[in-house]
């Protein structure tokens, strides 16, 4: 009788201690990509004077991601999920950014790039390499060490208050267990 319990303490405590998956980190890559190529679309909506809220490009965005889906192996109501999830994040980014910068009375000098023909076009290469990696990390969301994982993941990351709060928004509903 003490030989089974010992061994289900053992395999529980081996897993209980066991790290994040490989899939983890590539992900957040790619979030965090994705999330700094936000300042960029903040700068041409500040230079065009666009609201951040552009709900055609988000909807099409969105459909895409449920479109690709089955390509990458990914539930399509998942990859919706998360690319709404992206979407509010890099939204908060612009604003923020907006925001910052309206306080200021300018944006900054950085070189300037084109919304349409350039950093669109870099989006959906994303997309896809998004729905990649979300793919690879997708049997890791049920794990109960989820939460902690990411939580842990995240506070390791270089990034400042916005990013940092901006990647957290993108992730939230990443881990399907309860936090």
């Amino acid at each position: 009788m003490r030989r089974p319990l010992l061994l289900a303490a053992t395999l529980f405590s081996s897993a209980a201690l066991a790290g994040p998956p490989t899939s983890l980190a590539p992900l957040l890559d790619s979030v965090q990509q994705r999330l700094e190529i936000a300042s960029k679309v903040a700068l041409t909506k500040w230079d065009n004077h666009k609201p951040v809220l552009d709900a055609p490009r988000e909807r099409e965005v969105m459909g895409g991601a449920g479109m690709l889906a089955a390509e990458y192996k990914v539930d399509a109501a998942l990859a919706e999920q998360f690319f709404a999830a992206q979407i509010e994040a890099s939204k908060l980014v612009q604003y923020g950014l907006l925001s910052q910068w309206n306080a200021k009375g300018s944006a900054p000098a950085t070189p300037r790039v084109d919304l349409a023909k350039e950093i669109r076009p870099k989006l959906d290469v994303l997309q896809k390499q998004l729905l990649e990696r979300l793919a690879a990390f997708a049997p890791s969301r049920n794990d109960p060490q989820c939460p902690r994982w990411l939580a842990s993941a995240i506070e390791a990351r270089q990034a400042d208050a916005l990013q940092r709060t901006a990647l957290v928004r993108a992730t939230g509903e990443l881990c399907a267990s309860p936090s």
